[in-house]
């Protein structure tokens, strides 16, 4: 008999985690890319936030996921620290806006944050959202990868988790700092490792093109060409693509929900009529 050659693979599903990965909608300095002769570097661009097509395009998406049901199933938000993505991050999967009269606190956006004309988000009915440096954008020169200081943005964003970050400014951007994309690789792959200390199943992470870019199309690499072309595809802004994280190193320590043991209550491995006489000569001893 010929020897199967299996193509699809299989993992325990307590081994495996489903991320849906987002790119945020469009930010200033995306807009500033339409120009002909655009100068990254401009205070103006710094920690660049969504324009109002950027706006438009996350109340889009957050129809789609409320829609399609993936609202529901998101257990946990992580996004990347800078303002279009935490912008992105609570308009999308957040409690929605506060109605009138409607006391919610914290909330996960105040009104008009960064004088975007917005009405307040509701930490209500929605997962929890941490802030996590090990997502943002690849380091650069661009005064929009720059971000502002947590105390500014947990006034702006009081609900959103920033305990895992250290330094209240910047400590990472410099105006002559250039990450290499082996790096942002790197950071990225060791992010998904790190997801693995969380017991939350369905997340969605919030972050950026280029860090997405690079961390995607370094897994793409031990994969089939056509899975790899997939993966390799630049985000659009306001993208979602899902993915399935799989853990082939025993990195989780959980335990699956839904297995079950067997055998429970315990009996004889037998015919059940070879069992029934089994069971009547042992009785009969007693």
């Amino acid at each position: 008999m010929a020897e199967a050659s299996a193509v699809a693979a299989l993992y325990p599903a307590h081994r495996c985690k489903t991320v849906y990965l987002v790119r945020h909608a469009q930010g200033l300095h995306n807009a500033e890319e339409e120009k002909d002769v655009v100068d990254y570097t401009l205070p103006a661009l710094l920690d660049a936030q969504l324009t109002p097509l950027g706006w438009s395009q996350v109340d889009c998406l957050r129809e789609h996921v409320t829609k399609c049901g993936l609202a529901k199933k998101i257990e946990l938000v992580i996004v990347s620290p800078l303002m279009r993505t935490l912008q992105t991050a609570v308009g999308v999967f957040g409690g929605g806006s506060c109605t009138d009269g409607e006391s919610t606190s914290p909330l996960l956006m105040v009104e008009g944050a960064e004088n975007s004309g917005r009405q307040p988000i509701s930490s209500l009915n929605c997962p929890p959202f941490l802030a996590l440096e090990a997502c943002r954008e690849q380091l650069s020169v661009l005064t929009s990868d720059k971000r502002s200081s947590i105390t500014r943005y947990r006034t702006l964003f009081p609900a959103i988790d920033f305990s895992l970050i250290e330094n209240d400014e910047d400590v990472l951007w410099g105006p002559d700092v250039i990450e290499p994309n082996e790096s942002v690789a790197a950071r990225g792959m060791n992010f998904f490792d790190w997801l693995w200390t969380r017991e939350e199943k369905e997340i969605a992470i919030v972050s950026h093109c280029g860090f997405l870019y690079h961390t995607l199309n370094m897994y793409g690499k031990e994969c089939h060409p056509t899975v790899a072309e997939e993966l390799g595809k630049s985000f659009a802004n306001c993208e979602l693509r899902s993915m399935v994280l799989v853990d082939r190193s025993n990195l989780g320590s959980d335990t699956s929900t839904y297995n079950f043991a067997g055998k429970i209550p315990t009996g004889l491995d037998m015919p059940s009529d070879v069992a029934d006489k089994k069971q009547a000569e042992e009785a009969s001893k007693n």
